[in-house]
């Protein structure tokens, strides 16, 4: 030991006094914890807060997931509340969570498909999805591809019906539907060519991108959207229209086709039903160069796979037929089978609705299904994903007015939100509207007020991976999290999201690489959970919650599990679930109290080593739980409570349980086919005597917990 510094107890708070137990120069840490009463910053029960995810899995893997002795393994790490992930809209998928209801069009069994609200005998065990074949969105999850540059003039892209005056109510340019292109680099560019489907565009612009980079994330706002000199089209005709853009060659990489009066003539599946006769369709795209004697060169790449010209649409038409449901592709577990197996303890569950790509109906349906077969339902929430669609606020808000109210007339109790954002460290910005607002958020929020709207707006949810684009991640990243954490609450806040609407992180892990091999995955989760509950959040959600048999690498799994479902490891995150669920918390449905907490403990760059959460227990316990992540250096801690009072604090007295699970409690062997751990837990877990001159150690890398009843000093 190099020294010893003596913090003194000033204003409110607890006050860690600790040692570093380094070979250079001492470092003298402080940790304060606003632990005065009127301080609260968050209450939460556990039981209905510190949930897990469960998304659309393998085929052919619920019956073993769902079932004993795994799911016991599962439900073991502790995590309470789960909420139902919806996957196929981010798939570009039209989701049959029932395989029991009704065609639009009965006797050729395609059209718009929607689920029977009634129950039967029948047991919901697995759930499919068909591809859409009017996509046009070339990425996405899955394999899919555009049928905008797919080669083939019979196929087409089509937007949302649901999004024309026939269903919002408003002029169609209030919902302007557009597609873009991506040639790959900037080329000179100075013709396209559309071969229009029916319905088409009667009024549309092409435009060109300004910025370098692309016009999503964080190139949304470095450019925008200019018209070609000639990309102005007023009384389109449809047919193969070739519009030379400018009379010179302008250099562009993204292209734009921005759509505002329809034609409103029925596509190829006919006039019997209105929604093949709104809206916008596409054959096929073409850009490049129109020379003076009327050659067009073409620069797309026409090809039905990924291999195609990229491109994007503002939506997409839900039709589909019955040849189209592809039972490879994953099973969203079968409700019946999800709220029967024990996955839910029989809590009060979280529920998607797809709404990108289904009806109104549809979601009404399987709403009221859910209720009529008396499941506990927490939440519902509206769509997956939109911003990662690059849906416009305006249109998601369109769409979620519209299911709301065919919700609302089934089951008017029925609590919805959303827009489960993907993950995100930043606002989540969009192309300006005419006020010049970029915020996806702010819009959305303005879109229900300006309806009159906003009480069908009872949560928000976003989603949390913070090094999901990154393939490695280092220690030094383990730093970051708690503010951004603070940050990204922030930006909701400053959008305007009201202080009455709860927020949940519905999805979220770190993300990045080393999975099962470090501990560092265990230390940002407790961060991670500690962090997001002191900045106020109604729940976090864990995910995957459910692990895949035989995938040991990438993504942190919860368990270590073999071709046959045999558990053969417990990683880090699992371990850390349990020292969060049932050591910090006390797994009850009661409420908890947090007080927040603010740190000076440093090393010579002012990075934060060591973190701390405290809740105030139902017991009448005090918990702190303290995150180590000096990779090198164990650490000792004093602990002294103030509660408003100057000069005057508390401390643990009497016995002071101590959980702690680290790098001393997991060691990842890499040796062998896969690989093992040695040891791989559990948490350790001693007493200690507590007192006002208790030192607490707190071992390199570790998580923490000091748990007991205070005493005066």
């Amino acid at each position: 030991m190099k020294g010893r510094v003596l913090a003194v107890c000033l204003g409110l708070g607890i006050i860690l006094l600790t040692t570093s137990w380094t070979t250079n120069t001492a470092i003298a840490q402080t940790i304060v914890v606003d632990a005065s009463p009127s301080h609260v910053v968050n209450t939460f029960s556990p039981v209905r807060s510190l949930g897990a995810a469960i998304d659309r899995l393998k085929t052919g893997t619920p019956d073993h997931l769902l079932t004993n002795p795994l799911l016991k393994e599962i439900l073991n790490a502790g995590w309470q509340t789960v909420t139902y992930r919806q996957n196929t809209e981010l798939m570009v998928e039209a989701w049959h969570w029932n395989s029991h209801g009704t065609w639009s069009d009965p006797e050729k069994q395609q059209g718009y498909f929607v689920g029977a609200a009634e129950p039967n005998e029948e047991m919901i065990r697995h759930s499919w999805a068909a591809p859409l074949p009017h996509r046009g969105f070339s990425r996405g999850d899955g394999n899919g591809w555009s049928r905008l540059t797919d080669s083939d003039l019979k196929s087409f892209w089509k937007s949302n019906p649901y999004l024309t005056k026939a269903f919002t109510g408003e002029d169609d340019s209030l919902h302007p539907q557009w597609v873009m292109i991506d040639l790959g680099s900037k080329v000179p560019v100075n013709a396209i060519r559309i071969a229009w489907a029916e319905p088409y565009a009667k009024h549309y612009l092409v435009q060109f991108w300004t910025g370098e980079l692309e016009p999503f994330y964080d190139g949304t706002t470095k450019g925008s959207w200019q018209t070609f000199p000639l990309g102005t089209v007023t009384e389109g005709k449809g047919g193969i229209a070739t519009q030379k853009l400018v009379s010179w060659m302008i250099p562009v990489r993204y292209l734009r086709i921005w759509m505002t009066e329809s034609s409103n003539t029925c596509d190829s599946h006919g006039s019997a039903d209105k929604r093949n006769c709104v809206g916008y369709a596409i054959n096929e795209l073409y850009v490049g160069a129109l020379s003076a004697d009327g050659q067009f060169n073409d620069y797309i790449t026409h090809f039905p796979s990924r291999d195609q010209t990229v491109t994007w649409p503002s939506s997409v038409d839900p039709w589909h037929a019955a040849s189209d449901i592809d039972e490879s592709r994953g099973d969203q577990v079968g409700f019946d089978f999800f709220f029967t197996s024990g996955v839910t303890r029989g809590l009060p569950t979280m529920v998607p609705i797809a709404m990108l790509y289904s009806t109104p109906e549809d979601a009404a349906n399987e709403i009221a299904y859910l209720y009529k077969r008396r499941y506990p339902i927490s939440w519902i929430e509206m769509g997956e994903e939109a911003d990662g669609q690059h849906m416009l606020p305006e249109d998601y808000g369109a769409l979620y007015l519209q299911f709301a109210a065919a919700i609302h007339r089934l089951v008017p109790e029925a609590k919805l939100g959303g827009p489960s954002f993907e993950g995100t460290l930043e606002d989540v910005e969009v192309w300006p509207d005419v006020a010049g607002k970029v915020s996806w958020l702010g819009r959305f929020l303005d879109y229900l007020r300006a309806h009159g709207r906003l009480n069908d707006f009872t949560f928000f949810s976003f989603e949390h991976y913070p090094y999901q684009d990154k393939p490695t991640y280092s220690w030094a990243d383990l730093y970051s999290e708690p503010e951004y954490v603070r940050h990204i609450v922030q930006v909701w806040k400053d959008n305007g999201l009201p202080p009455d609407i709860p927020f949940f992180m519905t999805e979220g892990n770190i993300g990045g690489g080393a999975g099962v091999s470090t501990v560092k995955g265990a230390l940002w989760l407790a961060d991670y959970v500690g962090s997001m509950m002191t900045a106020g959040a109604g729940a976090t959600y864990y995910f995957h919650y459910m692990p895949s048999p035989g995938r040991w690498g990438g993504a942190y799994p919860l368990l270590l599990i073999d071709e046959n479902y045999n558990v053969k490891g417990y990683p880090p995150q699992y371990m850390a679930s349990q020292v969060i669920t049932k050591e910090w918390a006390q797994p009850v449905d009661a409420p908890h109290k947090v007080f927040k907490a603010s740190s000076e403990v440093t090393d010579d760059a002012g990075t934060v080593l060591v973190t701390a959460y405290a809740v105030e227990r139902p017991d009448g316990r005090w918990s702190v739980m303290l995150v180590n992540r000096d990779q090198y250096n164990d650490h000792a801690v004093k602990v002294v409570f103030n509660g408003g009072i100057p000069g005057r604090h508390r401390h643990f007295s009497g016995p002071v349980d101590r959980i702690t699970f680290g790098s001393n409690e997991y060691q990842w062997h890499p040796e062998g086919e896969r690989g093992h751990a040695d040891p791989d837990g559990p948490p350790a877990k001693s007493k200690i005597s507590g007192g006002p001159d208790t030192s607490y150690s707190l071992p390199m890398a570790s998580v923490t917990v000091l748990r007991g009843s205070l005493g005066e000093q």
